[in-house]
């Protein structure tokens, strides 16, 4: 990803599902424009999620998903199959897409049922509308209209089970189509507009928080841990988010900050540090001075700060043999001294002065069964959209798991908790 481009976690995921050959790839690529995903005439193309960041108008920066066919058979059929299951989990804005020549939509409720269950806005494309009795010698004009009403009636009335659309609460349209001849394609893209645009107001990172012309310092370690000529992406986007509040980002290494603070003149609205040196920021930033960390404030932006506040708790109970699991949301080259799996195990020992085991995962490899841990802590999450960090949450709130991240974690155990989300209002 170029440094200009908008973050994957901060695009609108769109993802288009269905049975092998309905045409969801040749749909795929007449929404884009661009051949994005292989297509051919022999089922089951396509075998994994097929990713592509782009710009889709009217809507803007998305991700657009293929998956492989949801009926897919045999024992890597199924493997598939929950490989698509799992893309459910960042959709924002699904696309159902139909062979029109179909009869059988016991794949099709299947998935109608988890977009309901999951709160995910969908829209039926009927595809290869051209190939059905209602496209073909049906008369033109009020009559012809009036078949194709009549036709997609019919098709909503058994995908949905002839219940009322209104039972149907994330249904948005229905649209006939087809790829071959372009009808409708259009129109389904306005409809997955329509479907994508975000419910609830967005959250901001930071520019909430502060006025025109107040200046933040940001404390930047610049350690082995710290990436090669560049900043990490949550440091890019609340430096981008400041800007955009008209306010003025500092930036520095916590061995500046004291003379920093000394030569600015006047009070920083705000300080917001890396989580690794807290302890040594919050000593240097006095206590009127409101104080938080990159990771805290990725909390609130994902929806799950006081979640994360009440689930650090669990740390003061922990006992010898505690599974702990330690979820990053990406996937990286681990450092001599990394964070999740050597910092933070190091803290809580100390912290605890119990022995628990400490399991990890990355990417996407989050479990869906967390009943044999005491404790998640997750990263800051700055590479996975608001979405899937909602399933995450979810999954360990049903389960009874506590549920925390890094920056809470170690604010938690260094005892500034308290004053690190003091501003946050949550």
């Amino acid at each position: 990803m170029s440094l200009n481009e908008t973050p994957s976690a901060n695009r609108i995921h769109i993802a288009f599902f269905g049975r092998r050959n309905a045409g969801k790839s040749s749909l795929v690529n007449a929404v884009t424009g661009q051949n994005m995903a292989l297509v051919s005439d022999v089922k089951g193309t396509t075998t994994d999620p097929v990713y592509k960041a782009m710009e889709l108008l009217p809507l803007g920066p998305v991700v657009i998903i293929d998956t492989p066919g949801f009926d897919d058979e045999g024992c890597l059929g199924e493997m598939r199959i929950e490989r698509a299951k799992k893309v459910l989990n960042k959709t924002d804005a699904a696309v159902l897409v139909l062979d029109a020549l179909e009869t059988n939509y016991d794949a099709e409720h299947e998935l109608i049922n988890l977009f309901e269950s999951k709160r995910i806005p969908y829209v039926i494309a009927l595809n290869k509308y051209d190939l059905t009795e209602g496209d073909r010698g049906s008369g033109t004009g009020d009559r012809f209209e009036s078949n194709i009403k009549n036709n997609c009636d019919n098709v909503i009335g058994k995908l949905l089970n002839n219940k009322p659309q209104s039972a149907n609460s994330h249904f948005i349209s229905l649209i006939p189509l087809s790829v071959k001849t372009g009808l409708n394609i259009n129109q389904l893209k306005e409809k997955i507009a329509e479907a994508a645009i975000p419910r609830e107001p967005q959250r901001r990172l930071v520019s909430d928080l502060i006025k025109l012309n107040d200046f933040i310092i940001l404390v930047i370690p610049i350690d082995k841990a710290a990436p090669k000529g560049r900043l990490i992406l949550p440091q890019q986007q609340i430096i981008r988010d400041i800007l955009e509040a008209g306010g003025t980002a500092i930036a520095v290494r916590e061995s500046e900050l004291e003379q920093t603070l000394k030569n600015t003149g006047k009070k920083p609205a705000l300080v917001i540090t890396d989580s690794q040196v807290f302890k040594e920021v919050s000593d240097l930033v006095p206590r009127e001075i409101p104080l938080t960390s990159f990771s805290i404030l990725f909390a609130r932006y994902k929806g799950f700060l006081e979640t994360a506040v009440t689930g650090v708790k669990k740390l003061d109970s922990l006992e010898d043999g505690d599974k702990i699991l330690i979820c990053e949301g990406c996937t990286h080259h681990r450092q001599c001294d990394d964070i999740g799996t050597v910092k933070i195990p190091r803290l809580i020992k100390n912290y605890t002065k119990k022995e628990p085991v400490f399991i990890y995962c990355s990417g996407g490899d989050f479990p869906v069964n967390l009943s044999d841990y005491k404790l998640i802590i997750h990263c800051g999450s700055c590479m996975l959209n608001e979405r899937e960090m909602h399933y995450r949450r979810n999954t360990a709130d049903e389960q009874n798991i506590p549920f925390t991240n890094y920056g809470i974690a170690i604010a938690h155990i260094q005892g500034i908790l308290k004053r690190s989300t003091a501003m946050l209002n949550y």
